[in-house]
C-alpha cells in the first residue's frame, strides 16, 4: 500500500499552500511514508487524481491510497484530531505507533 498526497506546487491560495503544508508534516511526524505528486508539472497526475475523487473539478490536497481515495484537507484535519488518522488511511498502520501485545500470563 501506498500513501499518495496530491498536491500542487502552482498556488497563489496561501490557505492551500498552508494545508498541503500541514498535511506533509503530520504524516512526516507519524513516519508516515508517502509519495507526493504535484498535479501542477502533470496534467495525467491531474487527471488521475480527479478520476480517483470522482470529481472532474477536485483541486489539491487530495490523499488516496494507491488508487483508493480518503480524503481532502477537511477530512483529514478532522481525523487527526478525532485520532482517526489510522482509519482515515483504511488501516495504513503509524510506523511510529507500536502495536500493543498481551504479555503471556504465567501459570502457578
Amino acid at each position: 500500500m501506498s500513501v499518495k498526497l496530491y498536491y500542487t506546487s502552482v498556488s497563489s491560495n496561501v490557505e492551500t499552500k498552508k494545508h498541503q503544508q500541514k498535511m506533509e508534516w503530520i504524516l512526516g511526524s507519524k513516519k508516515i511514508e508517502f509519495q507526493k505528486i504535484d498535479i501542477a508539472a502533470s496534467e495525467e497526475d491531474k487527471a488521475k487524481m480527479r478520476e480517483i475523487v470522482g470529481d472532474p473539478k477536485a483541486l489539491a490536497p487530495q490523499i488516496a491510497i494507491d488508487d483508493t481515495y480518503c480524503g481532502d484537507y477537511t477530512a483529514f484535519d478532522e481525523a487527526v484530531e478525532s485520532e482517526a488518522l489510522e482509519e482515515f488511511l483504511k488501516g495504513k498502520k503509524d510506523k511510529g505507533q507500536k502495536e500493543e501485545k498481551e504479555e503471556p500470563k504465567e501459570e502457578d
